[in-house]
């Protein structure tokens, strides 16, 4: 490839990726600005998710992170604070890994990487939170996150395969 092509190909990326981190914060502000209105604290859907879902079977694994990253230091500062931020981080590092391994498997479809990514978002800031307050007892918080991180995902999973199979259409 010369180095025009290269360019363009990097300018290309790089606006793309612009373009899905600001749609992730849009949908994170929708989100923040409407809150799911369950009795438990601290459940979202994580609709912002879609964004990384989609960016996992659609682009370098490397642009997922950036985009991904960028959006949840962006929106934990602009909506949360310090520690919503820490968690979120602690949640998504496992969350994105898990995902990763799934979808690099091949044997899981877009709704199952999505709910194993619901599960493990959840699990990585239980365990944030336990050594963040010096307290294992928060582990007994873990059946309701689980179930809270299995709807969610499938929500969110159900969402992006849909989009998938739209943007596939248009050979995207």
């Amino acid at each position: 490839m010369d180095n025009k092509k290269r360019a363009k190909n990097a300018a290309a990326r790089a606006s793309l990726g612009g373009l899905f981190i600001a749609l992730a914060f849009v949908l994170s502000w929708i989100e923040f600005i409407f809150p799911l209105q369950a009795p438990i604290p601290g459940v979202k859907l994580g609709l912002a998710n879609l964004v990384t879902l989609f960016a996992l079977y659609k682009l370098k694994f490397t642009d997922t992170v950036v985009i991904s990253l960028a959006r949840i230091i962006l929106a934990g500062f602009v909506f949360g604070g310090l520690f919503s931020t820490l968690y979120a981080l602690c949640g998504w590092a496992l969350s994105l890994s898990v995902m990763f391994l799934l979808k690099k498997s091949a044997k899981f479809s877009p709704v199952a990487v999505s709910v194993a990514g619901g599960v493990f978002h959840n699990i990585g800031q239980l365990i944030c939170a336990a050594f963040a307050m010096s307290e294992v007892r928060v582990v007994y918080y873990l059946p309701v996150l689980l179930i809270s991180g299995i709807i969610s995902g499938a929500i969110v999973g159900a969402l992006g395969a849909l989009l998938l199979s739209a943007m596939k259409k248009i050979n995207f």
